[in-house]
């Protein structure tokens, strides 16, 4: 394995550590990146799901204690119980129609200019809720209710179409459903763990015939990218949310997806 493979590999995971858990769009900065360095990785889609295997190990470790009091404690009436219910409904409906419709969804929409589109109209919706949210009514996990975490769960299935960004789609459903800041990045973060792990694990049996020892160097480097990049960046936008809010991210998405178009435009 030459370094300049490697290095490809490094960049790659950075990328996914870096905005996976941000509402940016991890699939749009994966295509833009592979595509201007011409990265070539192992076949099918082995290194994507590797290294994104890699962020949701990093989300784990970060919420290892909510985790553990949540397995410890969900059978007994209390917050646990109401955290891990929201948890359920806010992911059975990505689970349901990614089982059934994500490989028409990805003969279908999965291209660079869908993924442009809906980086900008993603972008627009944040800007427009940010400016548009009213005092918090829900300021906790637990406070969510069933209701509105299956509406955001049918928010975070919208993420199935490239470019969406899946802690975009849910973050946006949590505000417009009266959810606070901090407490919508958290359910979102928590939420990709039995979302992100079940689409990996479905994947890594879709392509385990294209598992090979060749790509090893590149996967590993790429994971351990991922894991260390994204255990900082969740940890920085706990941090700092509360202050800086949502808008930032909404013009960056405009202007991604702009850039994106003219380059399309221009090949």
């Amino acid at each position: 394995m030459d370094i300049a493979a490697l290095l490809s590999a490094l960049a790659m995971g950075v990328l996914e550590g870096l905005t996976e858990f941000l509402p940016v769009s991890s699939t749009g900065h994966l295509i833009l990146l592979a595509e201007l360095i011409g990265f070539h990785g192992p076949p099918g889609k082995v290194f994507e799901i590797s290294i994104q295997l890699g962020a949701i190990c990093a989300v784990i470790w970060v919420y290892r204690a909510t985790l553990l009091g949540l397995v410890r404690n969900m059978w007994r009436p209390g917050l646990e119980r109401f955290y891990a219910m929201n948890l359920l409904l806010a992911f059975l409906p990505a689970a349901i129609i990614g089982a059934t419709m994500h490989k028409t969804i990805t003969q279908l929409l999965f291209s660079p200019w869908v993924v442009s589109i809906a980086l900008i109209i993603g972008g627009i919706a944040i800007i427009l809720i940010e400016r548009m949210q009213r005092v918090p009514a829900i300021r906790s996990v637990p406070e969510i209710g069933l209701v509105p975490a299956l509406l955001i769960g049918f928010g975070q299935a919208l993420a199935m179409i490239p470019g969406t960004s899946r802690s975009g789609a849910t973050i946006i459903s949590a505000l417009l459903l009266g959810v606070e800041r901090k407490t919508a990045a958290e359910f979102s973060f928590v939420l990709a763990i039995p979302t992100m792990l079940a689409a990996t694990v479905f994947s890594l049996v879709k392509v385990r015939d294209q598992l090979a020892p060749e790509g090893l160097g590149q996967i590993g480097v790429g994971f351990a990218a991922a894991f260390v990049v994204a255990l900082v960046t969740v940890r920085a936008v706990l941090a700092v949310i509360g202050r800086i809010g949502f808008t930032p991210f909404g013009w960056y998405r405009i202007g991604l997806g702009t850039v994106m178009l003219a380059w399309l435009l221009a090949r």
